[in-house]
């Protein structure tokens, strides 16, 4: 038992950081590794490979994101913009390359090599991004004569921009709703989210007119005779089978029909084998650590680590609910991995980075720490 009185740094970080929070992060992941050892193996065995092999795969990847998260959740506000700053250069660049020189699956770019690992560059920017438009509005707050919210914005179409090329339009939705969410607690004016909302509007648009894939999905949602509606029917449909308490481990069949059961379709099959009291217990998990973030956050008398960490929570429970609701065909499909639980490296990792820097964000610091970070910004205390 770590005492209260120990002033070594572990001490001090056990009896600040929100250990509930921690506890139900801990959670998802060990629920993660449990649904991938019942979605995976079928996926697996169909691409000729070890029944297991996702799941070894996924479990290290677990090992370094435990140390990200951990890591992450010791840092204070200063050493999180910095680090935030690094992975958004770095995650800039790797951008750029991955519309170079990253592999073309399906009619997009998304992935790079680097040192023989695939990576997403997409994922990793998103956590960092939120850091940096939470210090711009912050900013903005302090001193109204800054550019911080045009710079913002400069930053919103540069990264849309990058992500539209690959393309990947479910990333650019969520960005843009993180950005939009975190404009909006910063106290934008009207007009701004008139002109930002027909921006949207006209976004959306064109590239429903333009970008034949988007058409298809969107047609296929409002008329399902359309198009092929293969995945979704058997998505719904598992949720049927299962019921309320599930046909047990093993028994379902969404998985050895759906390529993606393992991915984006892993909420359908905890559906079928685990029934939907324990999709209501995932449910009830994500909605915890949001709220929770979101209260700590609400209570926090720095601007910075109120924005960023209500921007976190707000991008970790939008991607939660985009996953889930196309499970459940109440919005049009997209892929986009469940937090913690889909199988994907770059995804676990960002997620990780992303999660601790809430956990840093959200941690009880005493008055003279605050009155410290506000000095660094030159805020008055």
């Amino acid at each position: 038992m770590v005492s209260r009185t120990e002033r070594t740094p572990f001490a001090n970080w056990w009896w600040t950081v929100d250990r509930l929070m921690l506890a139900s992060i801990g959670a998802l992941m060990l629920a993660g590794i449990i649904l991938l050892l019942a979605a995976s193996p079928p996926v697996a065995v169909k691409l000729g490979l070890d029944p297991f092999h996702f799941v070894n795969r996924q479990g290290l990847y677990l090992v370094p994101a435990i140390v990200i998260l951990l890591g992450t959740s010791f840092l204070s506000p200063q050493q999180i913009r910095r680090l935030a700053l690094a992975v958004f250069l770095v995650s800039i660049v790797l951008l750029l390359a991955v519309l170079q020189f990253g592999a073309e699956v399906k009619g997009a770019r998304r992935w790079i090599m680097v040192l023989g690992v695939n990576i997403q560059p997409s994922e990793f920017i998103k956590p960092a991004f939120v850091i940096l438009i939470a210090w711009l509005f912050a900013e903005s707050t302090r001193r109204p004569e800054m550019p911080a919210n045009s710079v913002a914005l400069a930053l919103l179409l540069l990264v849309l921009s990058l992500v539209v090329l690959q393309p990947d339009f479910g990333q650019t939705l969520l960005i843009a709703l993180v950005w939009g969410s975190l404009f909006f607690i910063a106290g934008m004016r009207m007009i701004w989210v008139v002109g930002l909302s027909g921006a949207a509007l006209a976004g959306l648009t064109a590239a429903y007119f333009t970008v034949p894939h988007v058409a298809r999905r969107f047609k296929r949602f409002f008329d399902p005779s359309s198009g092929d509606t293969f995945q979704i029917d058997n998505a719904v449909e598992s949720f049927l089978r299962g019921g309320w308490f599930g046909r047990g481990p093993g028994e379902g069949t969404v998985k050895r029909i759906l390529p993606d059961s393992h991915a984006d379709f892993i909420f359908a099959v905890a559906a079928e084998e685990f029934g939907i009291v324990l999709c209501l217990a995932l449910v009830a998990l994500f909605a915890f650590i949001i709220v929770r973030a979101l209260t700590r956050a609400m209570h926090n008398d720095d601007p910075f680590a109120r924005f960023a960490a209500c921007g976190l929570a707000i991008m970790f429970g939008t991607q939660s609910a985009i996953n889930m609701a196309v499970n459940l065909h109440l919005i049009p499909a997209k892929g986009m991995t469940l937090p913690f639980i889909s199988y994907g490296g770059s995804s676990l990792l960002s997620l990780a980075y992303g999660l601790g820097m809430l956990l840093a964000l959200t941690r009880e610091r005493p008055r003279a720490e605050i009155l410290g970070s506000r000095h660094a910004l030159g805020m008055p205390a």
